[in-house]
């Protein structure tokens, strides 16, 4: 084979770099099913607090009485939640209620006949929320779009780090790195199927320089002896990518 490689900067794209695409549309593929996931739960959670700030703002705070409150152990009550059975009028018409929750903490103090405030909606009377209780959660609740949205940006971001990576990785060292003839460290390149990476080194100004060299070992590498042609970044001893006869082709390095 007769070499014309050009000097650097080369042109070399993303599509002329083996496996590079099959990656990308990997990426890409994932990036998708992350932000279709985070769509569905945006939405879910975009109706939820919806119907949220609907209730706080249609429902209406009334006084009622306990009639029985229900909570777990002692032990069990940190963050937990407890419910209350409720008596209350609400448009002159009277309302028997069980199951109201609330914090656990805060049911355990409420005995028969203690006074709890209700937020009641109109529409739906026959089933209030206890008052603090439900307004702590619609608070919390207020921060879940934010957390689904920055959620997609973080998505967005892995999917822009990992194309910037897998240009950095595979393009970089053949359009701007120094062509030098790569010795393995263990005599012989690695055997198999796919990608793989082998300890390696060469000699820069009669400076032995160490690398982490990758290479597609079902490929035939140019030769020189014992000795194969790779692109390498001195800045980056883990940016080195044998040149195999198929590559060379593809990127018009040979006559």
């Amino acid at each position: 084979m007769q070499f014309a490689i050009p000097h650097a900067p080369r042109r070399v794209r993303l599509a002329q770099v083996p496996g590079a695409v099959a990656r990308l549309v990997r990426g890409v593929l994932v990036a998708l099913g992350v932000m279709a996931v985070l769509g569905l739960g945006i939405g879910w959670v975009g109706r939820f607090f919806v119907e949220e700030q609907r209730f706080a703002a249609r429902a209406e705070e009334v006084a009622a009485l306990v009639a029985r409150s229900h909570v777990p152990p002692a032990s069990d009550r940190e963050d937990a939640e407890g419910t209350l059975d409720v008596l209350y009028t609400f448009a002159d018409v009277e309302h028997s209620v069980s199951g109201v929750r609330t914090r656990a903490d805060f049911a355990a103090g409420m005995g028969h006949g203690s006074q709890v405030m209700l937020l009641v909606d109109p529409e739906h009377p026959g089933m209030p929320r206890e008052a603090a209780h439900a307004r702590a959660r619609a608070s919390r609740m207020g921060w879940l779009p934010w957390g689904m949205a920055l959620g997609a940006l973080v998505a967005a971001a892995g999917f822009g780090w990992e194309v910037r990576r897998l240009w950095r990785k595979e393009v970089v060292p053949l359009r701007l790195g120094a062509l030098v003839w790569l010795t393995p460290d263990d005599g012989s390149l690695p055997e198999g199927k796919g990608e793989a990476e082998f300890p390696a080194h060469y000699f820069r100004q009669d400076v032995k320089q160490p690398v982490r060299a990758r290479c597609r070992p079902q490929r035939a590498p140019v030769r020189n002896g014992g000795k194969v042609l790779a692109a390498v970044v001195p800045s980056e001893p883990g940016w080195c990518r044998v040149i195999d006869e198929e590559l060379a082709r593809q990127l018009g390095w040979v006559r």
